[in-house]
């Protein structure tokens, strides 16, 4: 196979992972546009194979997918089993009285889960927010906690949990005397473009 046939089939491997990768997190070709400062025609041919695309530029999509570069060439089957020290958590940007950290490995596929600590009084913020229209599984660990959902408020001690759409307006409070610790799981991913940018280290500028 001579040179040219090699780059015109690894341009064609790398198209299928970025489209694979960005049909995971439900992200449209608009939105990376965006994101990358790219148009979604060029991202259409890139991912038929059909464009080339510069280092910087594969970069940004990259960091826009929440991968890494070499996540894009990578032709060896993954492992069975994924570790995720727990020094190497991806974490949002604390916050007073709460922290939030990513349990689930790069590349995000199917679903992703995060644990959070909320000392006495800590909440996720001020007022609910709302992420994506999801399946949200929330577990308390330990502790006792406020979760308002909608118009709804319930009470939860360790080893309850509640299911909710990602997209009704949520908050979490520690309504306890001591740290509280609680697990979310999402299913399929919300971690799209916007959310990206909160809590997982981007690649280029």
């Amino acid at each position: 196979m001579d040179d040219i046939a090699v780059a015109a089939k690894n341009q064609a491997a790398v198209g299928a992972k970025v489209k694979a990768f960005r049909n995971a997190r439900r992200m449209s070709l608009r939105t990376l546009g965006d994101t990358t400062g790219t148009t979604a025609s060029f991202l259409s041919q890139l991912e038929r194979g059909l464009s080339g695309v510069n280092i910087s530029t594969l970069m940004r999509i990259a960091g826009a997918l929440g991968i890494s570069l070499t996540d894009l060439f990578d032709d060896g089957s993954p492992p069975v089993g994924r570790v995720l020290r727990k020094h190497e958590r991806p974490a949002l940007p604390p916050a007073e009285g709460y922290r939030k950290m990513l349990l689930s490995r790069r590349p995000i596929r199917d679903m992703e889960v995060y644990i959070g600590e909320f000392d006495p009084g800590g909440s996720t913020g001020d007022k609910p927010y709302s992420h994506g229209d999801s399946h949200e599984l929330f577990f308390v660990l330990r502790g006792k906690v406020e979760l308002t959902l909608g118009e709804e408020r319930h009470m939860l001690s360790a080893g309850d949990s509640i299911e909710y759409p990602s997209s009704v307006p949520h908050k979490t409070e520690n309504i306890g005397t001591e740290t509280a610790e609680v697990l979310w799981m999402i299913a399929p991913p919300t971690s799209v473009a916007d959310d990206l940018d909160k809590y997982l280290p981007r690649l280029g500028s």
